[in-house]
């Protein structure tokens, strides 16, 4: 178990610098009320975009593996720890530094992780998936995605708008890592042209592009407080069902529900509070002045 914890934690540090670059990234282009395709393409113009896709890819790799090697519900709850790594490289980047409040609310979503883990002990590495398994799966992703879109589209900018796309990403991510780990378990048994002629590849890379979409109008649709928790605390749920209900991995129930129930709490209090942080706002603010002072403030000294 060892290897694939190591793997998964290499992937969440590596999201959490793509996180801190695509925000930077996202605060330089024209905002927009509709789902705009034109994002992407203006992105790609920024280099520290590209950069923070450089860290995608590096994460991509990392949770490959640790998708290969372990079961999916021990792999994507540890992506919770994204946001805290986020913010702490966010404050090292930009010379600043967390406040004991900010590093209490660190603290609390560790131990919450923790806590989960230990009370839940999930089990199990199923290396293939019957269609039977995989047909309501996707089914039901789609349509939530689809619905979470819509509504998002509907509402003005703000924050039901961006937790609308901050879920509809956390789904994305969630079935990209459950149809990744069935992928390298081809790779891995029938070489690169099983991998490149499963659909599962090409199911993971189209729901990895959908992930990343959305991510960035969610960046834009409103303040980080109201799509980040719906990003990490539905990633890791999703993850967590399709575990058991596509994989067949088991976690303990009955009293063990309670700690489990205790640590998601403490998960749930600590990302709301690490999103309510002055870096964090600022981070997802529209204007650089802002994301300055934001950064001075935490860093107890006047902005330039």
């Amino acid at each position: 178990m060892l290897l694939p914890v190591l793997f998964a934690l290499g992937a969440a540090l590596s999201n959490a610098l793509a996180t801190v670059l695509q925000r930077k990234a996202a605060l330089t282009v024209p905002k927009s009320e509709g789902l705009r395709v034109g994002l992407i393409l203006d992105l790609l113009r920024r280099p520290v975009w590209l950069a923070g896709i450089v860290a995608v890819i590096t994460a991509g790799v990392c949770q490959a593996v640790a998708l290969a090697t372990g079961p999916i519900t021990v792999v994507q709850p540890l992506f919770v720890l994204e946001l805290p790594l986020a913010l702490v490289i966010a404050a090292a980047l930009l010379q600043g530094r967390l406040s004991r409040a900010g590093w209490l609310a660190v603290g609390t979503v560790v131990a919450g992780l923790g806590v989960v883990l230990f009370a839940a002990s999930p089990e199990g590495n199923r290396t293939q998936v019957p269609m039977t398994h995989w047909i309501p799966a996707v089914a039901v992703c789609v349509a939530a995605v689809a619905a979470l879109v819509v509504a998002a589209l509907r509402r003005p900018e703000g924050r039901g708008r961006a937790a609308c796309f901050g879920l509809a990403t956390a789904i994305s991510y969630a079935m990209t890592a459950a149809l990744m780990k069935t992928s390298m378990h081809t790779l891995d048994d029938g070489g690169v042209t099983a991998f490149f002629t499963t659909w599962q590849t090409y199911g993971f890379a189209l729901f990895g592009v959908c992930a990343l979409f959305f991510l960035e109008n969610a960046m834009q649709s409103g303040p980080l407080v109201a799509s980040q928790p719906a990003l990490t605390l539905g990633d890791a749920c999703v993850s967590l069902a399709l575990g058991i209900t596509v994989y067949a991995e088991y976690v303990r129930t009955g009293w063990w529900l309670i700690p489990q129930i205790l640590g998601a709490a403490l998960i749930a209090a600590g990302v709301l509070a690490l999103s309510r942080l002055p870096l964090a706002r600022r981070l997802a603010s529209e204007e650089k002045e802002q994301l300055e002072q934001g950064t001075a403030a935490d860093a107890g000294t006047p902005a330039p």
